[in-house]
């Protein structure tokens, strides 16, 4: 949490002073409706705090968070904003302090964290800082590790292909653009079963799981000799690494508000440009090694192996949930009951939908056609799908284009590194500022922005151009700032529910890797070297995300919100209360939603 913060509001959000959330507050925190339940919570809090019921003391409560402040006020008025006191209490206002709001809202008797739930904590700034720091270091920093093993094995295909893989094994360009297409159509079928393998084993289990079976393919690629043991591997790869990305990111939803997801899931994404410099001085050294043994692919056999110990290690750096860290080999476990407490309470309290299934509990076939079938996320999976694939073409070809132009194997791998670094502080930067200024469509936009004038200068290189003026132009290119971390952050919190993130992730992740599979056959052999044909679909791709989609998304989720507005606004305080006693609908569907944009 920053230490500067807008003034805070003199009055109580209204979502507490009424008998239901008004609609400028609920999109402070999405709301879920719960099988109703006695008041024991809110007697709980009433005896600790000394008041009735029906008037709980909510004057040591922080304000809810906004989320953000003006983008002007952002980057030029700073230090007019608040400094927190770190010993005031931090224990955000939430459903929770309301007796009529509360019982719709109470935690699923099956939630894993239920012991811990208690609406009368209260904490600091200094106490939830410090414990977030302590959640980085355990879980943010071993999931980032595991992500960067996934990057590890997905990027030696690249790296080999510096070395005249294509050769070895007798294939084309467009062979390689086969197996590229079968690797991500495969990725791209396996999101959502894999999403349900995982919320019924728990995604503790099935990630390591993931990742040693990868691993394990990744290494036999050692022994590969035709373009059918390429094919193969390729679409085993797919099938097995499907679903890891939105596993990892549902995993950290249990420790993290939402506000703070985004960031953390750059930091996510930055680390496997992180592997990208490590594994390309890996690849400096191992492929020196070719020959050895009469063997070419040392490379997949080394990294298979490194990644393979990572997954052996994440059985034991993945605790279930905040509240069962303790285990045989870690007996005292990462948090104290003190700890146990805050990290699930202010969870709860940021939003009560991640209280309302166990998480090892399995999705019904109902629950997962209702999330499919959510049209108010198809704008966000259409971005999924076009936002990409400007950068993912040129990317993909980077090695094999300055390879032509006469670049050495080893200098060809070295010169990856700087638009990596470049583009992690980027990535980093531009989650920073699409949280600042609370405005994901709008910041979304900055890599169209960066990418096309270096896409226009592509187009206009001639056949045969200088190396070096090729590599700054694509260097420039790829050191765009990556929006996906972002619009991930958007997709989970539109979702509006644990159920429905599950399954919207996978959504999401799947438009993605379809957006790759488009990436991989819009530079084709017959438009080689200068890919004209290739780089003026990329122009023409670009401006449709700049000028149409991402404008045409903010305007829907605005317009979406106000027809809620109108409706909500014309209740009576009694029609909202029923309507929360009464209402079957779910997640974002609720008439108390608001999505973001």
């Amino acid at each position: 949490m920053s230490n500067l913060e807008p003034e805070p509001l003199n009055q109580l959000p209204s979502a507490v002073q009424e008998s239901a959330p008004s609609p400028t507050t609920s999109d402070k925190y999405d709301h879920h409706t719960f099988p109703p339940t006695t008041l024991s919570s809110i007697s709980k809090v009433s005896n600790k705090l000394g008041t009735s019921s029906t008037s709980i003391e909510k004057a040591d409560l922080a304000p809810a968070e906004t989320g953000a402040t003006h983008l002007t006020d952002w980057l030029f008025r700073r230090h007019l904003l608040k400094r927190l006191d770190e010993d005031a209490i931090a224990t955000q206002i939430s459903v929770y302090d309301d007796p009529v709001l509360a019982p719709h809202y109470q935690p699923h008797p099956a939630f894993e964290n239920l012991h811990r739930f208690d609406p009368a904590a209260r904490w600091t700034y200094r106490e939830e800082k410090a414990l977030v720091r302590k959640v980085d270091w355990l879980v943010m920093l071993w999931a980032a590790i595991a992500y960067s093993a996934l990057y590890i094995d997905k990027g030696n295909l690249s790296q080999a292909n510096s070395d005249n893989f294509l050769k070895d094994l007798r294939l084309t360009t467009n062979d390689f653009n086969f197996g590229n297409s079968l690797f991500r159509i495969s990725f791209l079928a396996a999101e959502l079963p894999s999403q349900l393998v995982s919320k019924r084993l728990g995604p503790d289990r099935w990630i390591p799981i993931q990742m040693c079976l990868w691993s394990i393919v990744t290494a036999a690629q050692f022994w590969l000799s035709d373009r059918t043991s390429f094919l193969t591997c390729r679409v085993l790869l797919g099938l097995i690494q499907g679903g890891f990305i939105p596993d990892l990111v549902l995993y950290l939803s249990y420790f993290y508000k939402k506000t703070e997801l985004p960031l953390r899931l750059a930091c996510f994404w930055a680390s496997s440009n992180a592997s990208t410099v490590v594994s390309s001085f890996l690849a400096f050294g191992i492929l020196r090694m070719r020959g050895v043994f009469g063997k070419a692919g040392w490379l997949f056999l080394i990294e298979g192996l490194i990644t393979l110990l990572i997954g052996i290690a994440t059985f034991f750096r993945m605790p279930p949930s905040p509240t069962q860290t303790k285990a045989w080999f870690r007996p005292k476990g990462w948090f104290t009951e003190r700890e146990e407490t805050i990290l699930v309470n202010r969870i709860l309290r940021d939003d009560p939908t991640k209280g309302d299934m166990h998480n090892r509990q399995g999705l019904s076939l109902r629950r997962l056609f209702q999330a499919a079938l959510d049209y108010d996320l198809y704008p966000i999976y259409i971005l999924g799908v076009m936002f990409g694939i400007p950068t993912t073409t040129p990317e993909t070809y980077l090695t094999l284009s300055l390879k032509n132009l006469g670049f050495s194997t080893l200098r060809t791998n070295l010169l990856t590194i700087p638009y990596t670094v470049v583009g992690m502080v980027n990535l980093i930067a531009i989650t920073l500022i699409s949280e600042a200024v609370d405005s994901r469509s709008l910041v979304s936009m900055a890599a169209a922005l960066w990418v096309l004038p270096c896409l226009v200068v592509l187009y206009l290189l001639p056949a045969m151009p200088h190396p070096w003026t090729y590599y700054i132009v694509a260097t420039v290119l790829l050191s765009f700032p990556y929006v996906n971390p972002p619009q991930v952050a958007w997709c989970s919190r539109n979702a509006g529910g644990v159920a429905s993130r599950t399954v919207n992730a996978s959504l999401y992740n799947m438009f993605v890797q379809a957006s790759d599979v488009i990436s991989a056959n819009i530079y084709r052999a017959d438009d080689a070297p200068r890919y004209q044909r290739g780089n003026r679909a990329l122009i023409i791709i670009c401006c449709v995300n700049l000028l149409v989609l991402y404008p045409g998304t903010r305007t829907y989720y605005k317009w979406r919100n106000s027809q809620r507005d109108a409706r909500w606004n014309a209740m009576s305080p009694q029609e909202k209360a029923q309507y929360l006693s009464t209402t079957t609908d779910q997640a974002n569907r609720r008439m108390d939603f608001r999505f973001a944009y």
